[in-house]
């Protein structure tokens, strides 16, 4: 009854054989930190023949060019963190006085000055500018987390083009190939004076229409395989086709399980912490209100009565204009702003999931509806009429009628199938994860 049963093989759940291929998509309990990503364990000499699902994300997930230049921030960032944390370096400073004076005498004479100096930080400066490093390093491992799992949902995405152009070129092949003997039928008829050289024509155009939607799916088959070797910098030259089961099909959990995973998903997190940088910021910003202190220590030598005098002082700046007002109204400004880009992101992640789960349950409505009605009744109606039409009950216009209504509803059966899946791969991609966790 179905048209992939004999062509596709079954695959595990789309999304959750990240969980099987030690690639997991996020870690919602804390960010990861990525190491340099190694060279990928499936090289395209490795690929083989037909590419699965799991060996696309490896791929992607080792070959990525956006997910290494984020790998590099983050150690950039991490590099940053160590210096916020480093103590001002002291200062040494030597001067000598009275030379080449002549009449100068005892401590009026040549001398020689050393004194080393030392800022000392107060306010929690310090402090606060490893809890700001620290906070851009966390907002940074978000970012790596959620392009992550966006280059990954985009990946399995452009695999499922590739699922679906390559049904729909084994769809336009079986067409092709009906249509190919209908005419060599219709010929034989006409040559036998049975039918009309009229339905021979028919036939005719009908033979070229498939052949013209052959060709069509074909390139498009071809375009779609170089988009998805693209994601890890590959050819479509690497494999021939892919290996998927695009009815494998699961009921939807519950919208309200959702939406609290929702609350945690990478970019929701991303910008909570990006909220905290900025306050972390402020208090950076306040720390610098309070002056800090430089303690000198040193001596002098003078060099006609080689007498010693050691120097001892402080110095400290008094903040009597510059208290930092600028810089605390900015960062009070900034974190005001951040807090409300937290609120539009959340009500733009929230709305996004709302559509995409009414997009993907309206759409496994409609495969259901081809499933059990659709498909079931153009297959009978066209069965019905090729054997009416052996018996002379129907004209050759009915069966080309009921041939392409069958091949018709296939084709829309393979386009909401490959719909559903990439809705799925959206949906996913919000919240972070496989949506049925049981799968895992």
């Amino acid at each position: 009854m179905y048209i992939f049963s004999n062509n596709l093989t079954v695959i595990p759940r789309l999304w959750a054989m990240l969980s099987f291929c030690v690639l997991p998509l996020c870690v919602f309990s804390e960010p990861s930190h990525p190491e340099k990503p190694a060279e990928s364990v499936i090289s395209p000499a490795t690929i083989g023949d037909s590419l699965t699902l799991p060996q696309v994300l490896a791929l992607t997930l080792t070959n990525n060019p956006a997910l290494i230049a984020f790998s590099e921030e983050i150690r950039a960032r991490e590099a940053l963190t160590l210096q916020a944390g480093l103590l001002p370096n002291p200062v040494l400073n030597a001067n000598a006085g009275n030379f080449a004076n002549a009449t100068a005498k005892g401590f009026d004479g040549d001398a020689v000055t050393l004194q080393l100096s030392q800022l000392i930080e107060l306010g929690g400066k310090r402090a606060a500018r490893i809890e700001a490093a620290a906070a851009r390093r966390e907002v940074a491992d978000w970012d790596y987390e959620t392009q992550r799992v966006t280059i990954l949902a985009r990946a399995t995405q452009a695999f499922i083009d590739v699922l679906g152009a390559q049904a729909h070129a084994e769809l336009a092949e079986r067409s092709l190939q009906l249509a190919q003997t209908v005419v060599e039928t219709v010929a034989n008829q006409v040559k036998a004076g049975k039918v009309s050289p009229v339905e021979q024509t028919r036939v005719n155009v009908t033979l070229a229409t498939a052949q013209s939607e052959k060709l069509r799916a074909e390139r498009e088959w071809a375009a779609s395989k170089q988009t998805l070797a693209a994601f890890w910098g590959g050819s479509a030259t690497e494999f021939s086709t892919v290996r998927g089961d695009l009815e494998h099909i699961r009921p939807l959990p519950p919208l309200e399980s959702l939406n609290v995973r929702l609350k945690q998903s990478p970019t929701l997190r991303r910008w909570l912490s990006e909220l905290s940088r900025r306050q972390a910021l402020l208090q950076s910003e306040q720390a610098k209100a309070v002056p800090d202190l430089t303690v000198k220590l040193g001596g002098t030598h003078f060099l006609q009565n080689q007498d010693y005098v050691a120097n001892v002082g402080i110095s400290m700046p008094l903040p009597v204009f510059d208290r930092n007002q600028g810089g605390i109204a900015a960062a009070e400004r900034r974190l005001d702003k951040t807090d409300a880009e937290l609120r539009a992101v959340r009500f733009r992640v929230d709305s996004e999931f709302s559509a995409t789960y009414q997009r993907l349950d309206a759409t496994q409505t409609e495969i259901e509806n081809y499933r059990l009605t659709i498909l079931p009744s153009a297959q009978s109606a066209y069965r019905s009429v090729q054997k009416g039409y052996r018996l002379g009950k129907f004209a050759l216009l009915d069966v080309l009628d009921t041939q392409r209504t069958l091949f018709n509803a296939k084709a829309q059966y393979l386009r909401a199938l490959t719909a559903y899946h990439q809705c799925l791969a959206d949906l996913e991609r919000l919240i972070g994860g496989a949506v049925n966790e049981d799968s895992q």
